[in-house]
């Protein structure tokens, strides 16, 4: 097992990529704090690691909020005395609507949660990563680093280019502590996102493409797993990817490639 004797925070953990890379870093023997906001799928997930074999613990944390960030890390801290992996995965679409109809609140909401978010998952984690190294990833997406036909999504994609110059910015000031920072950038994966996106009147902004032969040239259209990207995350964390910091990584099929 990869992982054995490694400790892992993964945030949005509780469905999609982060509950499919918990199940599969526990696999390859780390321990793994389930962090999200939703009770019921944390539980969900570590039931799901424990009845395999796996060690975990729920963590109920908003990551836009400072205090409840601190506390998480501690808590794991407690449990386990270190942290060798942090994935910076949560994040929300938010509202996709024209420039003049997106309200303030509706792009603080986003940069918030996506960003900021981001900004407090590895703030408090570093101190202990830095005690003996490790890893981090972050999860991007192809919106706003190759991908900026998706007219409305400007709060959305603003965060995500952000969190690749976070990234890189973070990489070079770790090396020496040697803590990896690596951002992965996936295109369309079957997750429950969607169902949190708010999408308003983008009919008459959108440019009309069609994609007869569908918009994802490697499966003709059919969109990626979230154990696929679990996959490329284990890469990240492992010593696998041991010379790899401040890189962006496409998930997507060649998706960002038609599209941009």
């Amino acid at each position: 097992m990869q992982l054995t004797g490694k400790v892992a925070l993964i945030t949005g953990a509780g469905s999609g990529i982060g509950k499919a890379t918990s199940l599969l870093l526990a696999k390859e023997g780390a321990k793994i704090a389930v962090l999200g906001r939703t009770e019921d799928e944390l539980q969900e997930t570590v039931a799901q690691i424990q009845n395999s074999g796996g060690e975990a613990i729920p963590v109920g944390a908003d990551i836009s909020q400072p205090d409840e960030m601190q506390q998480a890390v501690q808590k794991i801290i407690n449990q386990w005395g270190r942290l060798d992996i942090v994935f910076a995965n949560a994040g929300i679409n938010g509202v996709w609507a024209p420039i003049e109809e997106l309200e303030p609140q509706e792009w603080n909401k986003t940069i918030n949660v996506n960003l900021t978010g981001t900004f407090l998952t590895v703030k408090y984690a570093v101190p202990y990563l830095k005690k003996q190294g490790g890893s981090v990833i972050i999860t991007s997406s192809v919106n706003g680093t190759r991908i900026f036909s998706n007219t409305g999504a400007t709060a959305y994609s603003c965060t995500k280019a952000a969190q690749v110059a976070f990234t890189k910015m973070v990489a070079l000031e770790l090396a020496k502590h040697r803590i990896r920072v690596n951002v992965i950038c996936p295109g369309a994966i079957t997750t429950n996102i969607d169902e949190n996106t708010e999408r308003r009147d983008l009919e008459e902004i959108q440019e009309p493409v069609e994609f007869p032969e569908g918009k994802i040239p490697l499966t003709d259209g059919k969109p990626g797993s979230s154990e696929q990207v679990a996959q490329l995350v284990l890469f990240l964390a492992s010593e696998a990817s041991g010379h790899i910091t401040g890189t962006e990584m496409w998930i997507d099929g060649g998706e960002s490639l038609l599209k941009a």
